[in-house]
């Protein structure tokens, strides 16, 4: 299994109208966060289906894929990279594990971040310390700062809301709607599973907190708790 036969198959499933939709959709214009980003029009669907076939690929070709202009290329690499670490062994999800770090560079969109970060570095990371996750929230890097919010979907989905919250409240004056947007979904699973727990932060922090960020953890409330976070 080699790069050149996943990207061929890729690009036999690519469709020029849909890749100029994906220019506006992912922000790639001058001066927005996916600045310069390239698309051949494939759907997620269709990524999926090479990432599985070519999920054995080894690493050094699947490092090709990842580093690719095409955005779709980069979001089938690190699907194939979830499809590899789903049964593996310690060993292989370690090395896994640093490749994704090595590459995290490569990482750089939402749907990038979204659809691998709490798949593979939240199951690593969940008996383990999580010292890294807090250097990424204080990076420079918006992708980075994504990254450690939505590794902690991992954590939350569990029941362990703790580095979720700590994060959460680093990134709470960030000055970038993908991050209000990322931390707020998170707040949202909190209380999907703790409502008291997601309340107990609001209580705290509603009043200074980007409004993006709140609309987005008090979607599901109840109108009266809603109208109370909105206008209290």
């Amino acid at each position: 299994m080699s790069f050149k036969e996943a990207f061929s198959e890729l690009k036999s499933y690519s469709n020029p109208a849909k890749a100029e939709h994906s220019k506006r959709f992912f922000k790639s214009g001058p001066g927005e966060y996916g600045e310069g980003d390239k698309f051949l029009g494939i759907t997620v669907p269709n990524q999926r289906k090479v990432a599985r076939k070519f999920k054995n690929m080894e690493l050094d070709e699947v490092q090709k894929l990842l580093q690719n202009k095409y955005h779709e290329a980069r979001l089938t690499a690190v699907m194939l990279l979830v499809y590899k670490v789903e049964k593996a062994n310690e060993h292989v999800f370690e090395e896994v594990v640093q490749f994704y770090l090595k590459n995290l560079r490569y990482v750089n969109n939402w749907d990038i971040v979204d659809s691998s970060c709490h798949q593979i570095l939240g199951r690593f990371l969940f008996n383990k310390e999580r010292d890294l996750l807090y250097e990424l929230a204080q990076s420079e890097n918006l992708w980075e700062k994504r990254i450690a919010m939505i590794t902690c979907y991992h954590f939350i989905k569990r029941d362990d809301f703790k580095d979720a919250l700590k994060i959460a409240e680093l990134l709470l004056n960030d000055d970038h709607d993908l991050i209000h947007k990322a931390v707020g979904w998170m707040l949202r699973e909190i209380g999907n599973r703790n409502l008291d727990l997601e309340t107990q932060f609001l209580d705290q922090h509603f009043k200074n907190m980007p409004r993006t960020m709140l609309r987005y953890a008090i979607e599901k409330f109840d109108e009266p708790l809603r109208k109370h976070y909105l206008h209290g």
